[in-house]
């Protein structure tokens, strides 16, 4: 393995315990019945906890994968197809983000007002993954 991608598994791997902690502390709150709180900004409901514990657990799932089981190889031709799905997909997804700051859309969810700092991280996230999927699937032998 080269040593670019041990640096990169080692840093999902620490990413992976940095979810956990941030998945325990939203479970504290949730349990300790300390919602709703502001926290920069944003007011957390029960709904924005279970929607933000429900992030880490999918990240976590992604994280665990690369760092111990992912091996990147030259992808069949059903995995290319799967490669360039999703990275229309989160393409499409990171557009809509900087769409959203661009002209100052509002987007409620469950009765909670989506911050437009959150859109910048979309737009971040979103992108790598758009990015990462097309070089996946562009791999050659």
């Amino acid at each position: 393995m080269s040593r670019h991608k041990h640096i990169l598994r080692e840093l999902a791997k620490f990413a992976s315990g940095l979810v956990v902690a941030d998945f325990l502390v939203a479970l504290w709150l949730r349990s300790a019945g300390l919602q709703p709180i502001d926290f920069l900004g944003v007011l957390w409901t029960g709904g924005a906890l279970i929607a933000w514990m429900i992030v880490d657990v999918i990240l976590f799932l992604i994280l665990v994968h690369y760092a111990w089981h992912a091996e990147v190889h030259a992808p069949s031709i059903r995995q290319r197809s799967y490669f360039i799905i999703v990275g229309i997909i989160t393409g499409v997804v990171a557009i809509a983000h900087l769409l959203r700051i661009i002209f100052g859309a509002g987007i409620d969810v469950s009765g909670w007002a989506v911050p437009l700092w959150l859109s910048w991280i979309g737009i971040i996230v979103a992108g790598f993954v758009s990015y990462a999927s097309f070089a996946f699937a562009s791999k050659k032998n």
